[in-house]
């Protein structure tokens, strides 16, 4: 079975995967600002390592609580891939606000979270999006 392969049916290895929840709600997505960059990246989506015997749509909806207080049920898969500035593995999943409200929920992990429009974007992520992340938020984000 190729790596690839692996990813898809979640055989990779536990420690290697990341889950990311693209979180939508009222025209913006949500992002949080981690205390310590990796390279460029500082700002993302809510993230973390997919614990062993979770689903990646289960870490993305459990590390948006842990990192910014806000509870959210995974919505549908958006897509995955090896991060071209951690290298790590990454699962990427919608997910819709269930309860609560963003704030700093870990504040030795995140700095900060910030709910950005569409053209707001670049000036937090300026590398770009993963596509399939891009052409969701283009259309959620448009509504």
């Amino acid at each position: 079975m190729s790596d690839r392969q692996a990813s898809v049916n979640g055989d990779a290895q536990p420690e290697r995967r990341v889950a990311g929840a693209v979180v939508v709600y009222e025209g913006r997505v949500l992002l949080v600002r981690r205390q310590i960059a990796e390279g460029q990246l500082s700002w993302q989506f809510p993230a973390g390592k997919v614990e062993p015997g979770e689903s990646c749509e289960e870490a993305a909806a459990r590390e948006t609580k842990e990192e910014a207080g806000l509870e959210v049920a995974a919505a549908a898969p958006l897509g995955e891939r090896v991060h071209p500035i951690t290298g790590r593995h990454v699962s990427y999943t919608a997910c819709e606000v269930v309860g609560g409200a963003a704030h700093v929920a870990d504040a030795d992990e995140i700095a900060e979270v910030a709910w950005v429009t569409l053209p707001e974007i670049p000036q937090y992520i300026p590398y770009g999006l993963f596509e399939p992340v891009q052409r969701y938020l283009d259309v959620a984000l448009r509504r």
